[in-house]
């Protein structure tokens, strides 16, 4: 990316048209999912940030200063933004062991998809970031966006330097929870299949496609792969796992492009009874260019030793496996889906529960880097070290506002006179 001296409209464009570029690129398996994809990062500034990983470290690349800061490294989600928190059913409440209220949804990190051994301070920056770009969507002024910065950033550094508990659960975390605690599966399934002929399919349409035939008859031994990698104690009868119906499913931001299947099989049996599984493609991380050499793993075997090393609690009956398109092994991250899986709606929360909330979410944070640290720094962050990621962070958020409006207005221009687009192409 060029550091030439441009105007701001002229670096905005450049910026837009390196963003385009990327997602082209991204979603050249299934092209269609090109516009689908920016529709979704046309709809916010915090949406773009989502949709928009790549472009992030790009831009720590080309202005050093950004990406400089004071030490503490270990494995950092990659991606982090507000919305990859949520709620989620942990393993040690799945098909053998009757769950407990206690178990049954917990709060946590919920998305390891760029996972890198790395700079802590990348996940902070991106973090807070988010943050800024959010503060009218949660109904926050500018001041009072920087001072929930603040907040977020004092959190963290409190659990990752002096560790502990977690504070107390904000009320927004504490009804998530509640809400999710008390959905069904039949309420899910009713959501995402329709009953046809007795039997359940997936709802074709915005959330699922038929999947590409090619990809169809390698689900089963990609599914068989996926029960060898979990523990002996978390595999489901064989019984439970006869596949009722398979789609390509869209969902994310970022991850639009990639390929995505979702599995529903017998489970408990009966038609409602039904498990869904999904299977995410799992590619060389946004932030690979600053890995640290300490990182080993590479694909879902990545992602999977990153959740394992920041949350104590992984979701439920997390593994791994490989599909096989055109003699290659394509790396799926593999987790049945439960009614409890949600995340905060960041338009429904109340202004005064905002401070407590950003604070307990840097706190989260900072127990996930204390977790999974190799390389902790000699002594704590400084005020303006904090400070310094707070710049930089405000310093980003202009830059990726600036680039949004620029893509709103190319991707207005460019889906004038498009219909709907059915086809996901040919793999």
């Amino acid at each position: 990316m060029s550091r030439s001296n441009k105007g701001l409209a002229q670096l905005s464009r450049a910026l837009t048209d390196r963003q385009l570029t990327l997602d082209r690129d991204k979603t050249r398996a299934f092209p269609a999912l090109f516009f689908h994809k920016l529709r979704r990062m046309s709809a916010t500034p915090l949406a773009f940030l989502r949709g928009a990983s790549p472009l992030f470290y790009e831009l720590l690349e080309a202005y050093p200063d950004l990406a400089s800061g004071p030490g503490g490294r270990g494995w950092i989600t990659g991606d982090l933004h507000l919305e990859n928190f949520g709620a989620f059913r942990p393993n040690g409440s799945g098909t053998k062991a009757k769950a407990t209220k206690a178990t049954m949804a917990l709060f946590d990190l919920n998305d390891f998809d760029d996972a890198i051994v790395g700079p802590w301070r990348f996940d902070l920056l991106r973090l807070t970031t988010s943050l800024i770009l959010a503060g009218r969507e949660l109904g926050a002024d500018g001041l009072v966006t920087l001072s929930l910065c603040d907040a977020l950033l004092g959190a963290w550094h409190k659990s990752v330097f002096q560790g502990g508990k977690l504070p107390l659960a904000p009320p927004p975390v504490l009804r998530l929870i509640e809400q999710v605690e008390h959905r069904t599966r039949l309420q899910m399934l009713d959501g995402r299949t329709t009953v046809a002929y007795g039997g359940r399919h997936f709802k074709r349409g915005e959330r699922y496609a038929t999947l590409p035939r090619a990809f169809a008859n390698a689900v089963p031994d990609a599914l068989a792969r996926y029960v060898a990698s979990l523990p002996k104690s978390a595999r489901p009868n064989e019984s439970a796992l006869e596949i009722k119906d398979m789609a390509f499913r869209i969902a994310g931001t970022g991850s639009l492009g990639s390929l995505r299947i979702a599995v529903l099989v017998a489970g408990k049996g009966g038609r409602d009874g039904g498990w869904i599984f999904d299977m995410k493609q799992e590619e060389d991380p946004a932030g690979a260019a600053f890995a640290s050499g300490e990182m080993d793993s590479f694909g879902a075997e990545r992602v999977a030793k990153a959740y394992n090393a920041c949350i104590m609690h992984t979701p439920l009956m997390l593994g791994t496996t490989t599909i096989r398109h055109k003699k290659k092994d394509i790396s799926m991250i593999v987790r049945r889906l439960t009614p409890q899986e949600d995340k905060l709606n960041l338009r429904r929360l109340d202004r005064q529960d905002l401070p407590r909330l950003a604070a307990y979410l840097g706190a989260v944070v900072g127990r996930a880097h204390a977790r999974g640290a190799t390389k902790a720094p000699h002594s704590s962050w400084s005020k303006s070290d904090l400070e310094h990621v707070r710049h930089s962070a405000v310093t980003l958020a202009g830059l990726h506002e600036a680039i949004y409006l620029a893509l709103c207005e190319r991707t207005s221009d460019m889906l004038k006179g498009k219909g709907k687009l059915k086809s996901l192409g040919k793999p």
